[in-house]
């Protein structure tokens, strides 16, 4: 994950939210940061290939730990983003179930810091602003509201695009 759950519960804008409510947001804006980016945030030196029985990998890494993430790819069915639940001695369980396959590579994912405190921005907007998205005044006496337009200008996947320049740095080309 993006952004760790618990640290985000522990925030005033967050504690009376429903934690799978916030792994769900966070997951989606993990997924469009990394589609907006062209940029899967892989430590490819930090890899292993090994085959997935009985919803596990079969396999084990000095760079994994508990609460990582991972990313599955190759394996033709078990692609995608998978958090580390627990590391035995020779195998990791992740936290979605995986098909048994002979072949998955596992690379850890690894966010810069100044992506996760922009994570962090987003999801404090999303809480308090997105009920008012569209609206650039209000006047409370004889009830007057203006809104904005939302085109590719001021907004960039339904966030202010001054919330997301924390991503420049880390866009790569598209071919």
């Amino acid at each position: 994950m993006i952004v760790k759950v618990d640290d985000l519960l522990s925030m005033d804008e967050f504690k009376k939210m429903n934690k799978d409510a916030l792994v769900s947001k966070l997951q989606a804006v993990e997924n469009l940061i990394r589609s907006y980016t062209n940029n899967n945030f892989q430590n490819r030196t930090m890899r292993i290939e090994a085959a997935s029985q009985d919803g596990m990998l079969m396999g084990s890494s000095p760079y994994f730990k508990v609460g990582d993430t991972v990313q599955i790819s190759q394996s033709q069915v078990n692609d995608g983003l998978y958090g580390i639940v627990e590391i035995k001695s020779n195998a990791i369980v992740l936290d979605h179930d995986l098909y048994d396959h002979p072949y998955n590579m596992a690379t850890k994912i690894i966010y810069p810091p100044d992506v996760q405190k922009g994570v962090i921005d987003l999801m404090i907007w999303e809480k308090g602003n997105r009920h008012k998205v569209g609206i650039k005044s209000e006047t409370l006496s004889r009830h007057t509201v203006t809104y904005y337009d939302q085109d590719s200008n001021n907004q960039v996947m339904g966030y202010p695009v001054s919330l997301l320049g924390f991503l420049k740095p880390y866009i790569k080309p598209r071919f």
